[in-house]
């Protein structure tokens, strides 16, 4: 036992000396004064454990507060290029092509906007969100009690399944093997874990469940090419018929891309309904001026047509794209946006080296007091008086310019639709949750859930 337990601490003594060799090797790091200011923390793991302490404020991480610096990113292609980490490992061509990872990016996101973008949102989504969300809130309405986060993801889960690669979980025959309802659940914890690949582990069963998507996903991709009767113009059949022509990317970079653009849509939508609730939960007056923008479309719309829900009635909800606003001021998916240094930057005394990771915090524009006033208090009403340039250079929800998420309009119709069936059709009340955790991304503590039920006074 204590044989075992000395080789331990020699190890982490051998890793700790040899950590320091290699930083003190680089040139740049003997000079630690011109180095922008912090610390490297400990190896390998450097602050990641501070950098995930729970804060139980809506204010922004105490970890973030302490670092910002008002480094200024404005020299895209040139001083610095988007980084995503292993994700542009996994699209980096392996055929010696040597497509740069920005062409790979310009075409995810032309082939997301393709179908989820504006023109797709207005010719068929609207009415297929409001479809769902009639059939979904009864389903709600006949149980006593409604895990907010659970329920929504697993409804996104089955929706873009089927509108991204045709896999329709609730008409799966008994043979097909069935992707876990619990896979971005999963996939989620085992991100906020130490990355331990051991049996029992929440990263071992978030690898688990996300080889078996992939495998799956795969399977189908294959069985698509191998039989062009089947395809369905779906996104799935775009990259397939895209890869043949252009060869931009291969089966594998294809079903990562599916499974990434799926998980990005049920993790942002998730989050941003969870805290809808929670506020408009806590502020009832705001339930009420939504009630009335909704109601006032109902009453608006000419008897001789159909009853669905249309883009130019989306467009027209200006409260309710304050309180979606309002809630993304908050809670915003990602901590930052990360670009990675081409050269050695130099900002006011400090130099930041090449080749290294920064982390442009951008949720803190979220929080600030001169734009936003009182900026911690939940206020839809303050978007009635911020005019589109101060909008435009403060809030970032989705990022901004090429590199905004392609995502963005499908998440506000999708909650949009959703507020628009709830508050025309149904109340609820919370039961229980709703204490918000922030380590550094805004979650809660414990779910929200819910008892809804039919408004027999409804227009």
């Amino acid at each position: 036992m204590w044989i075992l337990m000395g080789l331990c601490i020699v190890a982490v003594l051998v890793i700790y000396v040899f950590h320091w060799i290699i930083i003190l090797k680089d040139p740049k790091f003997r000079n630690r004064s011109s180095l922008p200011p912090g610390s490297l923390g400990i190896p390998f793991i450097g602050e990641t454990l501070q950098f995930m302490i729970p804060s139980y404020s809506l204010d922004i991480h105490p970890f973030i507060t302490k670092r910002i610096q008002s480094y200024l990113m404005q020299q895209e292609g040139k001083l610095v290029e988007l980084w995503a980490g292993p994700v542009t490992k996994i699209f980096q061509q392996s055929d010696g092509s040597g497509i740069p990872f920005s062409n790979i990016h310009k075409y995810i996101r032309s082939i997301t906007l393709n179908h989820i973008g504006a023109e797709c949102i207005k010719e068929k989504l609207i009415s297929q969100f409001e479809e769902m969300f009639i059939k979904t809130l009864d389903q709600w309405s006949t149980q006593t009690s409604i895990d907010v986060k659970q329920s929504i993801t697993k409804m996104n889960f089955r929706f873009f399944a089927k509108h991204y690669f045709g896999y329709d979980i609730e008409n799966l025959s008994s043979n097909f093997e069935r992707i876990s309802e619990e896979l971005f659940t999963d996939f989620t914890e085992g991100l906020k874990t130490i990355p331990l690949n051991i049996p029992g582990t929440n990263y071992h069963k978030c690898l688990k469940e996300w080889r078996k998507a992939f495998k799956i996903i795969k399977n189908i991709l294959e069985e698509r090419r191998n039989s062009p009767e089947k395809y369905g113009g779906d996104f799935l059949d775009q990259a397939i018929n895209d890869m043949e022509k252009d060869k931009i990317m291969n089966d594998d970079q294809i079903v990562y891309l599916v499974l990434g653009i799926w998980f990005a849509n049920s993790a942002s939508i998730s989050s941003m309904a969870q805290l809808i609730f929670k506020f408009l939960s806590e502020y009832p007056s705001v339930v009420e001026e939504l009630r009335v923008e909704h109601e006032e479309i109902l009453r608006s719309r000419d008897k001789s047509r159909t009853s669905s829900l249309t883009w130019n009635e989306y467009k027209s909800m200006k409260f309710t794209r304050h309180v979606m606003n309002e809630t993304l001021r908050f809670s915003i998916l990602l901590p930052g946006i990360l670009r990675k240094t081409l050269k050695d930057i130099h900002f006011k005394e400090y130099i930041i080296p090449a080749n290294w990771i920064i982390l442009a915090f951008t949720p803190n524009l979220h929080m600030n007091s001169e734009i936003y006033e009182d900026p911690l208090t939940f206020n839809p009403w303050r978007w009635k008086e911020l005019d589109s340039f101060t909008v435009s250079k403060n809030f970032k929800p989705f990022g901004g310019g090429l590199t905004q998420c392609p995502g963005a309009e499908l998440s506000r119709a999708f909650i949009a639709t959703f507020l628009h069936v709830l508050v025309t059709k149904y109340r609820w009340t919370k039961i229980k949750g709703g204490k918000v955790v922030r380590n550094p991304i805004l979650e809660f503590s414990d779910r929200i859930h819910i008892k809804i039920w039919e408004n027999r006074e409804k227009t």
